[in-house]
């Protein structure tokens, strides 16, 4: 295994490397960055971070792709879009060269998972302008493995055409993996006819959920789920520990990883903090010290058990800095919210309703009973009992009628606030 000091060494070659490529010409960097860096240490204390509000501004002032662009438009060939679940979308383009280096982090994931040229993957996901799986499917067929998309289809299509055609890996969301799982049963089919071993997920919290992933594993008869985690803007980002499920390793030979508090100070080991990303290998659109918002926390011993010296993040993504609310004075994360309806079981689809009501924040959660439930009341008030030990609030739970909340195919959008 390489050791911390050449991982090290070799980022900030690549750093050194991509400072030289985009300090020409690309308008939105030169001004921010300095000439050189002679260490880590000095790039962390002299380069600032980004954000993403400075990003949409950009864009929004030069459009419609911005001022991050290092060469000429027509050099580039691949055009994207983020998700915009918490704002106002951005537009991204890459060239050749950053589109292949998102490639060859996909093939890190993959071969991370144990999946091979041998392997049929299945990629259920709307093929949209967001990154989502597409850098997966394209680096699927550079490994020699046969790319079934499932675009443009509806789930009990879905459904058999991964049967049909022995599909051994299903890519998709955590809780579209819940949603195909449960379907399955409504139609007739039988998921242990199936071939899939591996299910990848991404998109959300979810992978790295002990309950998440082990309702995902009962459902597709005992495959094995893999997270990962990426964005539009930033690029595929990790890959789930071999010998640690609940582990998500930075690909490190093509980020630089960082974890700050609110004040942009780095956390301690083990402490939980925002996530702070520089991507080496796309220059064409590069981000420098991103602030990812996403809420991780790093393990405190290395090396890891798998012998990697590459960042763990213990418990994968833990949430969203936007995302986590105070009630009362406990900070609730939904990766929490969704442990606990998902270890008690009998929860079909589920809602988390905030409110701010005379300035303070309370939840409450809505729930649909699986089929077959006999007491939704009861169903109800354990699931009181659980909130109320895992997180010392009482929430209100209250049944809904089946099929009557939202399903998702892409990012669930569980938490509505009033």
């Amino acid at each position: 295994m390489i050791s911390r000091g050449e991982i090290e060494a070799g980022q900030l070659e690549q750093l050194r490397s991509l400072f030289a490529a985009i300090l020409p010409s690309n308008r939105f960097h030169s001004e921010r960055l300095p000439r050189s860096v002679a260490s880590l240490d000095e790039f962390r204390a002299r380069v600032p971070f980004t954000h993403k509000r400075e990003l949409i501004a950009d864009q929004a002032a030069h459009p419609p792709f911005g001022t991050n662009l290092t060469y000429p438009v027509d050099a580039y060939t691949h055009f994207s879009q983020t998700s915009a679940t918490t704002g106002t979308p951005m537009r991204w383009l890459d060239t050749p060269a950053s589109w292949s280096w998102m490639l060859d982090n996909w093939i890190r994931v993959f071969e991370a998972a144990g999946i091979t040229a041998a392997d049929r993957l299945f990629f259920a996901f709307s093929f949209g302008p967001f990154l989502g799986f597409w850098t997966a499917f394209e680096s699927a067929k550079r490994m020699g493995s046969m790319a079934i998309p499932g675009g443009g289809m509806r789930t009990p299509a879905r459904l058999h055409l991964i049967v049909e055609a022995s599909a051994t890996v299903l890519c998709c969301t955590p809780t579209y993996a819940i949603h195909l799982g449960r379907a399955a049963a409504d139609e007739g089919i039988s998921l242990t006819e199936s071939k899939v071993r591996r299910v990848v997920v991404a998109g959300e919290p979810g992978g790295s959920i002990p309950a998440t992933r082990a309702e995902i594993e009962r459902l597709w008869n005992g495959a094995r789920v893999i997270d990962h985690h990426g964005m539009t803007e930033i690029g595929p980002v990790s890959y789930n520990c071999p010998a640690r499920r609940d582990v998500l390793h930075v690909i490190e030979s093509g980020f630089i990883a960082e974890i700050v508090d609110p004040s942009g100070a780095p956390v301690p080991l083990g402490v939980a903090g925002e996530l702070v990303l520089t991507n080496l290998g796309r220059a064409g659109s590069p981000l420098i010290r991103y602030r990812t918002g996403d809420l991780v926390k790093a393990c405190a011993t290395a090396p890891c058990e798998c012998g990697s010296h590459e960042v763990a993040l213990e418990g994968g993504i833990l949430g969203r800095t936007d995302d986590m609310v105070v009630v009362r004075g406990v900070n609730v994360y939904p990766a929490a919210v969704e442990e606990v309806v998902r270890a008690r079981g009998g929860v079909a689809e589920y809602q988390v309703r905030v409110s701010s009501a005379r300035a303070l924040t309370e939840l409450s959660l809505l729930v649909e009973p699986e089929p077959g439930i006999d007491d939704p009341t009861r169903l109800c008030h354990r699931l009181e009992s659980a909130l109320r030990d895992a997180l010392g609030l009482r929430i209100p739970v209250a049944a809904a009628e089946f099929g009557s909340l939202p399903r998702f195919e892409m990012k669930a959008r569980r938490w509505v606030r009033s």
